[in-house]
């Protein structure tokens, strides 16, 4: 894992948050940047298994860091969908070689964890997939990302359009280096820009611009110890389909308290199928933006 500093929200929050306590040296061994770690902030998670395609997702805040402790309140934790890793090809790794420049480097990148925030600070981590050249495409300060359908929560989207600074991690699976990126996202629904990113006949719904890009390329150590692709056979212990059910029983047997633990499919509907486009072929107006906003939050 590596420690992004990003936030986020969206419809159904959770208010009873479950503290979980971690020690300080576990958080040592798993970040790149424990220091990233302090009180008060928010906090998100993505967690990988390999071999598997879900992912699990999970929100909260750093409640406290004390002497060898670090408390995390997990105010959501869902599982998501395995699109993003199937369409990257995440587990089949690659050549541990990558670019060693910042361009070249997001343009080959396959997956991208994107933070994004709310006004409250709080954060959401969304998992992205795609063939390398496919995802990300930078060019200077800007970087381009295809967004296509996955759990329909529209949480990054309500964030983005509420508080546009973001933070992701760029891999290229296979290789023990990342990029980190930093910048200001709108979506936008152009035509012409959509068009670059076709995958099998596929135009992505929308896509998100980031302006004002900083990247850092730096050899992950979390990555290093995780020999990631090292052993991407299906654990046998883990069961997505069955942890899927065994995450409703439990809402239904324990009520709100576990209602945190249920799966991306709690009550949001279907997500808007894209920003309106204005004829000329421009990005999207700022009544479009406000328009999507709106479906995206009623979209509970």
């Amino acid at each position: 894992c590596h420690a992004v500093a990003a936030a986020a929200a969206g419809p159904e929050r959770q208010h009873d948050p479950v503290a979980r306590p971690y020690p300080v040296d576990r958080f040592t061994h798993r970040f790149d940047d424990p220091g990233a770690l302090k009180a008060g902030q928010g906090f998100g998670a993505l967690f990988l298994v390999p071999g598997v395609g879900e992912t699990l997702r999970a929100n909260g805040r750093v409640r406290a860091v004390t002497g060898e402790t670090v408390e995390i309140a997990i105010e959501e934790c869902f599982i998501h969908c395995a699109k993003a890793l199937i369409r990257s090809d995440f587990w089949a790794g690659g050549e541990p070689a990558a670019p060693d420049r910042a361009e070249a480097f997001l343009n080959a990148s396959r997956f991208l964890a994107l933070a994004t925030m709310d006004a409250a600070g709080r954060i959401d981590v969304s998992p992205k997939g795609d063939p390398s050249g496919m995802l990300l495409q930078a060019e200077g300060t800007r970087v381009v990302l295809a967004e296509r359908p996955g759990n329909r929560l529209a949480f990054g989207y309500h964030n983005m359009i509420e508080r546009p600074a973001v933070a992701a991690v760029a891999l290229i699976p296979g290789s023990n280096t990342m990029a980190t990126l930093t910048g200001q996202a709108r979506l936008t629904a152009d035509e012409d820009m959509r068009a670059r990113f076709v995958v099998n006949g596929k135009t992505p719904i929308l896509a998100t611009v980031i302006d004002g890009l900083e990247v850092r390329l730096q050899p992950s150590a979390a990555l290093e110890r995780s020999k990631a692709w090292a052993r991407p056979s299906n654990p046998t212990n883990i069961d997505p389909a069955a942890t899927f059910v065994s995450h409703l029983k439990l809402s239904k047997a324990q009520g709100a308290a576990a209602t945190m633990t249920k799966p991306a499919t709690r009550k949001i509907r279907a997500m808007p199928r894209a920003v309106p486009r204005p004829s000329n072929g421009a990005n999207a107006s700022a009544p479009d933006v406000e328009r999507a906003q709106g479906m995206i939050q009623n979209s509970a």
